[in-house]
């Protein structure tokens, strides 16, 4: 069950400042040294940089973790308001990119995952007033957290695809590759990009069909049409359509980016952009 409550916090206190200092100088720093490792070649990184890389994305990632359950954990049930919500996808999107350059897997996007991140983790604390939802049914609660798995597994791919845009632009240009030999090949970075593409999907599909079968016990009333709705589907609609395009006709490079990109500028729609954008835009 669901329930909106509407409350005022302080602005941000004197602990969660002081946290939040070294959390968005480590996000920062770990983001300046992944660029680094990327754009230049092996021989000119310095060693200590292989040591900070190592460490500094864990502890931002913690620390944000520390901020997040300040403000996410409220009385009476899990706090999701736009702020929280936001942060709270961030924080994934900075795990999944983090473990993709550990495994080298999702090389560079880190330098743009973890910057954002840094923003992201600030926002409960800077926007804390107005209504928040309160999900104090488990079940709403798990609901919730594939829908932000979903968002933050598609978006990172969305990242990934700019990332491998760009490296193949420059060995068509007969550029060096950036990294040298440090990259995995193109084609094993696209599969991964697909198999991640994959997974973001289904959870989408997952959180979809739980939301329309079983939204009354969820949230305590039947689902409705609403902008929230109508994006999730166009998203769903365009993920669709391209791993569909993948597997039938081979579609890689720039048709699969322009279909990464707009699928997640809907995805980003059907839950940030709804809670500026009012219904009656949609003829709701």
């Amino acid at each position: 069950m669901v329930s909106v409550v509407y409350t005022r916090h302080a602005a941000m206190n004197a602990p969660m400042i002081l946290l939040y200092v070294p959390v968005a100088a480590a996000y920062l720093l770990a983001a300046w040294i992944e660029w680094h490792r990327l754009t230049q070649p092996p021989a000119g990184a310095p060693a200590r940089f292989a040591a900070a890389h190592t460490w500094l994305p864990p502890i931002a990632i913690a620390g944000h973790a520390a901020l997040l359950a300040q403000t996410l954990f409220a009385a009476g049930g899990l706090d999701l308001s736009l702020a929280n919500a936001f942060s709270a996808v961030e924080w994934i999107i900075a795990i999944v990119a983090w473990l993709g350059t550990r495994s080298r897997a999702l090389p560079g996007v880190a330098s743009i995952a973890f910057p954002v991140a840094a923003a992201g983790a600030a926002l409960p604390m800077l926007f804390p007033a107005g209504p928040r939802f309160a999900f104090t049914e488990p079940w709403a609660a798990l609901h919730v957290a594939v829908a932000f798995v979903a968002y933050a597994l598609l978006i990172v791919a969305a990242l990934q695809a700019l990332v491998l845009t760009v490296l193949e632009r420059r060995l068509h240009r007969g550029l060096t590759e950036p990294g040298g030999a440090s990259l995995p090949p193109l084609l094993t970075l696209e599969h991964f990009l697909f198999r991640l593409l994959g997974g973001g999907f289904a959870l989408l599909t997952l959180t979809l069909i739980s939301g329309v079968l079983f939204s009354e016990q969820l949230f305590g009333k039947p689902v409705t049409y609403s902008n929230k709705i109508v994006f999730s589907v166009l998203s769903w609609l365009v993920f669709a359509a391209l791993l569909f395009g993948r597997r039938r006709y081979g579609w890689r490079g720039r048709v699969a980016l322009n279909w990464i990109l707009a699928g997640s500028a809907l995805l980003l729609l059907a839950y940030f952009g709804t809670k500026l954008l009012p219904e009656s835009a949609l003829g709701a």
